[in-house]
């Protein structure tokens, strides 16, 4: 879990977090070194909401994120002079270990770390599940569309193949992981600022992770 740093910190400057040291390589690979740092997480994390102050302070990946964030506490994110990044991007696969790990670190931030979230820094970057490169056979003009659903998905196909006099389907994707996506689609969909999708991570978002993941003994305040 060796964090790949970017050349500066503050404002404007980026966290991605991933699954696995082969993702980090491929987001490092096609990021912006200036302002983008990665950290891999390997495996489901310890569930935070759940155990001990001790257990998440020793557990290795929480030490590694709260040094990363520039906290002097695991499990006290006040401790903390200015922010090394802005933005904490959650970029995990579309699958349900995807969604279970980004839960897991959303409950040890909203526990030890709420103003982190209250105040809009965490984001959570959507990986598309496929991909097609179209062009035109009028025109020649080529277009990446992306499906962030099954249902999306088999629209696209659908697209395609219901034209085929209109449409010349160049290249397709199907998602089996981030380092599995063409350097270019990684970056478009889910590194540059300007392409990706990303939303901030919402009361709501928060308070139903809390609800399905978090259990019985303490409120979403973390207490």
């Amino acid at each position: 879990m060796t964090l790949i740093e970017s050349q500066r910190h503050g404002a404007g400057c980026e966290l991605f977090l991933v699954e696995g040291e082969s993702a980090a390589g491929a987001v490092a690979a096609v990021r912006d070194a200036r302002t983008q740092a990665v950290l891999a997480c390997q495996g489901k994390p310890l569930n935070a909401w759940r155990a001990t102050p001790a257990r998440v302070a020793a557990y290795p990946l929480y030490p590694q994120l709260a040094s990363a964030l520039g906290w002097s506490s695991v499990v006290d994110s006040s401790a903390t002079a200015a922010p090394r990044f802005e933005r904490v991007m959650l970029l995990f696969d579309p699958d349900a270990d995807g969604i279970h790990i980004g839960a897991l670190l959303l409950l040890y931030l909203q526990r030890f770390a709420p103003a982190l979230l209250a105040q809009g820094h965490v984001f959570m970057v959507r990986a598309p599940l496929a991909g097609l490169r179209v062009a035109a056979r009028d025109t020649g003009e080529v277009e990446d569309v992306w499906a962030y659903s099954p249902e999306q998905a088999r629209a696209l196909r659908q697209r395609a193949a219901a034209a085929p006099e209109r449409w010349a389907v160049l290249r397709e994707w199907g998602f089996r992981g981030l380092a599995s996506l063409p350097p270019e689609v990684l970056r478009a969909t889910c590194v540059d600022a300007a392409t990706r999708r990303a939303d901030v991570v919402t009361a709501a978002q928060i308070q139903a992770v809390v609800d399905v993941f978090g259990g019985a003994g303490r409120t979403s305040s973390g207490r």
